[in-house]
């Protein structure tokens, strides 16, 4: 298993910035007093599909061979990734088929339909959908491209890294969510290279634990079907690649609450005036658990995505008081 490299990130980044601006690193002074530390939110939910993930979907459609192009891709998404690969195949001129979960958040569903993708909605969540996508990959010879054991995929996904380590040189912890860890691991091949003093910490739900307890015992570890609302984090196994390279790189794995998802959904939206899905506000989330520990450092959170189901932007709002 050939495993991404800093080089391979440095290779990714004039190709993604081709075709995407920088995000913005904002520090939020709200934000910073309330946490007692300096916190900057790296505004990934300011891509043209909301999150991170279109990085990586650029970099690896862009390196698939003609032969690939023609015949086209096959993935399985609760959203964001979906929207990645299909918005780069719509670049490229290349067939993109997804497998979603049949009940997924129906705004990611019409986004991805609307970037020309075809989809097939099967199981309850993640893993269900891509156990029928694996089964299926050899049907039309489409090219398989898992969200998470794809070098490319990092590689192009790190170059929001980059970006941090340009602009911010010396962050002393940068917090960002995992859902199978692609974000993660580009990130935290970023800092190994550009300040191995940096603390890069994952956090997941409670209700989808099965990287963080994998990542602690240092084996795969399966959990029953993740009960969160943040479909962006909500895996019950983990992927080989990435968890090797967060055994190598990432230095601690935070769990929070949904309850605490929502409540950083609700500041985030209050103070900055950004919408985070739960995911992307997993980091904020972790900031405000570990304010103690946090004090007084540069704490950079990285904003995954802002593709928040608006059934349940309706009940955060209304527990507002």
């Amino acid at each position: 298993m050939k495993l991404p490299t800093y080089a391979d990130v440095l290779a990714a980044a004039p190709v993604v910035h081709a075709y995407l601006k920088a995000t913005p690193l904002y520090e939020w002074p709200a934000l910073s007093r309330l946490l007692g530390c300096r916190y900057l939110l790296k505004h990934e939910n300011h891509t043209p599909t909301t999150s991170f993930k279109v990085r990586g979907g650029i970099y690896l459609v862009s390196r698939l061979s003609d032969e690939q192009k023609r015949r086209g891709i096959l993935g399985c998404t609760t959203g964001n990734h979906g929207q990645s690969l299909a918005y780069a195949c719509r670049l490229f001129g290349v067939r993109c088929v997804l497998v979603v979960p049949a009940k997924s958040n129906p705004d990611k569903v019409a986004a991805m339909r609307a970037l020309g993708a075809e989809l097939i909605e099967h199981g309850r969540d993640f893993d269900e959908a891509r156990i029928h996508c694996e089964a299926i990959r050899h049907a039309e010879g489409l090219r398989y491209v898992h969200s998470a054991n794809e070098p490319d995929l990092i590689a192009g996904v790190g170059t929001y890294g980059l970006e941090i380590f340009d602009e911010l040189p010396e962050p002393d912890v940068i917090l960002a969510p995992v859902g199978l860890g692609s974000g993660i691991c580009g990130t935290a091949i970023v800092a190994a290279a550009r300040r191995p003093a940096t603390r890069i910490i994952g956090v997941q739900s409670e209700m989808a634990p099965a990287v963080t307890l994998s990542w602690r015992a240092g084996r795969p570890i399966e959990t029953e079907p993740p009960r969160t609302f943040a479909e962006g984090i909500a895996t019950r196994m983990p992927a080989d690649m990435t968890l090797e390279i967060m055994r190598q790189y990432v230095h601690d794995m935070v769990l929070v609450g949904d309850d605490e998802l929502r409540a950083a959904i609700r500041l985030l939206l209050r103070v900055t005036h950004n919408l985070a899905e739960g995911a992307g506000a997993a980091s904020t989330a972790a900031a405000l658990r570990m304010r103690e520990q946090l004090a007084g450092k540069t704490v950079v959170g990285v904003l995954s995505g802002g593709n928040l189901d608006l059934r349940e932007l309706g009940r955060i709002v209304g527990q507002a008081g």
